[in-house]
């Protein structure tokens, strides 16, 4: 620390011994290392509180750093819902235009069945691209629509291999 050498102690205590006396040297001792050790326990109080202040500014910066993390994250989340959302909004509108088309069309194939013959029907059918025959003329839309659907789940049905 102050960089004495043993040489260099040994003349100051002999000096302090010849100043001082024995009698009173080794409370004088006693007192000096009180000091030095309280000044020692002082250095070390200010070096810990000097290492928990940066400590505490490594903490905080920490902190911010996690706080722009999250919102980073945050953000990228609400972009991520959006992009979701988006295209599960234009399903949402493709299936209602498609419900709705459905409805025109059950609406017309009943007129259609409604006010005319067998013969017609099938020119229709056949004209959208469709080998079934027409609907009785007795038979309501949903009824051709439960028969539209049994036919294309009979064309769709897996061939079963196994005798």
């Amino acid at each position: 620390m102050f960089d004495i050498s043993f040489s260099e102690f040994l003349i100051v205590a002999v000096v302090a011994l010849i100043v001082l006396g024995p009698e009173r040297l080794p409370k004088v001792a006693r007192t000096v290392g009180h000091l030095l050790g309280r000044a020692q326990r002082y250095v070390n109080d200010v070096k810990s509180d000097i290492q928990k202040e940066m400590d505490l500014d490594e903490v905080q910066r920490l902190k911010k750093e996690m706080e722009q993390a999250s919102t980073t994250v945050k953000d990228s989340v609400s972009d991520l819902g959006k992009q979701f959302s988006d295209p599960l909004k234009e399903a949402q509108e493709s299936v209602e235009s498609l419900g709705q088309q459905t409805e025109a069309f059950a609406k017309d194939l009943e007129s259609s069945t409604d006010g005319s013959t067998s013969g017609s029907g099938d020119t229709q059918a056949h004209a959208e691209g469709e080998a079934k025959p027409a609907a009785p003329s007795g038979q309501t839309a949903a009824a051709t629509a439960d028969s539209a659907k049994a036919s294309v789940e009979a064309e769709h049905k897996p061939i079963n291999s196994t005798s």
